[in-house]
């Protein structure tokens, strides 16, 4: 059997507590804490044996000029009774707003994937964001910033270093039941680039549950060799805001 559980992070990723809330106009009226939970299954039996599970869980507070947003994502496949796929991801982020359109952050990303030739990376970084676009229906923001990261590679070396970081989140919103996302992070340092996209479609089904269908394509620009530089994933799952 295969077990998969995927990043779906899909917004954030996403990269702002405001992509939390994907319950329309309510949201609006909700309280200072925000969250969603995801979860998807596939099996498959016959000529091939396979089953996947991908996972998501993110909760945000805002209070003031501040947001904060946990999230967490996981992967774990099989085909055949051997692993196919494993990959975990845990982040922190917080925001100060300078001013209405501008902001400052700071972030914690760790991440553990058996299958990148990486078999962890820990990043730290601090930087400035700006709302390009914030509309009704289209939300386009942007980061940079600089930091550190320490990384365990499969091979049993490890890498350690100052990194610079470039983000995008575009959120738009299609209808008042459906939303496409967008989101693009990049971690450059001397030693490697890691470059991640996510691309999520979200379609509210009955209450606070919808069905998201996502794409992420992760990249390492040097890996150990005979690893493949990069790794795709794509999930269907249902989600509860709350």
């Amino acid at each position: 059997m295969k077990w998969r559980l995927i990043a779906l992070l899909s917004g954030l990723t996403a990269l702002s507590t405001t992509t939390l809330a994907q319950g329309g106009p309510a949201a609006e009226e909700a309280g200072p804490w925000s969250g969603k939970a995801a979860l998807g299954f596939l099996a498959t039996s016959g000529n091939t044996d396979s089953s996947s599970l991908n996972s998501q869980f993110a909760v945000g507070y805002e209070h003031g000029n501040w947001q904060h947003l946990l999230d967490a994502t996981a992967i774990k496949a099989d085909e055949n009774n051997e692993s196919t796929a494993e990959a975990y991801k845990v982040g922190w982020k917080s925001e100060f707003n300078i001013s209405e359109h501008d902001f400052l952050f700071g972030r914690l990303t760790w991440r553990k994937d058996l299958f990148s030739g990486y078999d962890q990376q820990f990043s730290q970084t601090v930087g400035y964001g700006r709302r390009l676009i914030e509309t009704e229906k289209h939300h386009l923001s942007a980061e940079i910033g600089f930091g550190a990261r320490q990384a365990d590679l499969s091979d049993g070396t490890s890498e350690d270093g100052f990194i610079g970081r470039g983000g995008l989140l575009y959120r738009w919103q299609l209808t008042d039941t459906s939303q496409f996302t967008q989101e693009l992070s990049i971690e450059s340092g001397d030693t490697n680039t890691y470059t991640e996209s996510i691309t999520a479609l979200r379609t509210r089904l009955l209450g606070e549950f919808a069905l998201v269908a996502s794409y992420t394509i992760k990249n390492n620009s040097d890996v150990p060799v005979a690893t493949e530089k990069t790794d795709t994933y794509t999930a269907l799952s249902i989600e509860y805001a709350f």
